[in-house]
């Protein structure tokens, strides 16, 4: 979150928003569906100024959904090299590294969709191993964003060694643990980055949870 963003009010608002998104989907009177979309409205303004978006971002992100609302998935490879540098790629959309990965499409098991997103942003084949973690970005101090994320991180071995950057990556590249170039904090976190070295190097086989 931002340094002005209190991150309990900003999920508090997110939770209304998707409680008037539901009623909206379940209302059976006018007076409901106009109470619901009043409730939709002001959470919206409210989540814009808390979070200092644009007037009209959450329209534009978040239109009237026409099933249950749920969080959006998020899938990312922690991949290591020989040194124990971690593969990081730089996004064009902000100029900044972090771990490959992306929303994940229907049609393709979370193992599957891990294998996509390397194949695509890095250009390298992998074999996906554990779950490392599923982290709920309310629980980490991100920037705020409009979706509701959950992020699962999965430790990755490469098969192929030559990086090559994707259409909307700009590089690729082994970073050391303690020399990590500027991050995407809204994708990726340091502090997270190093639970999962943690993780590997302790070898816990249970999934870090939120």
């Amino acid at each position: 979150m931002t340094p002005t963003t209190n991150t309990n009010i900003f999920s508090s608002l997110q939770r209304i928003r998707a409680m008037a998104d539901t009623g909206l989907l379940y209302a059976k009177d006018e007076f409901d569906r106009e109470r619901y979309t009043e409730l939709r409205e002001i959470s919206g303004r409210l989540l814009e100024n808390e979070a200092g978006f644009a007037s009209g971002t959450l329209e534009h992100a978040l239109p009237p959904p026409k099933d249950y609302p749920t969080p959006k998935v998020d899938v990312r490879a922690f991949i290591l090299n020989d040194k124990g540098q971690v593969l990081l790629v730089r996004e064009q959309v902000d100029g900044c590294w972090t771990l490959p990965g992306g929303w994940a499409d229907i049609g393709f098991t979370p193992a599957e969709n891990v294998i996509k997103e390397c194949r695509e942003e890095a250009g390298i084949e992998v074999t996906v191993g554990r779950l490392l973690a599923i982290f709920d970005k309310k629980m980490h101090p991100h920037p705020p964003e409009p979706y509701y994320i959950y992020k699962l991180m999965f430790h990755c071995t490469t098969e192929t060694q030559t990086l090559q950057p994707g259409h909307d990556v700009l590089e690729v590249a082994y970073f050391d643990r303690d020399k990590l170039p500027p991050l995407s904090e809204v994708r990726i976190l340091k502090s997270q980055i190093d639970l999962l070295y943690q993780q590997l190097e302790s070898n816990n086989l249970v999934p870090v949870v939120d």
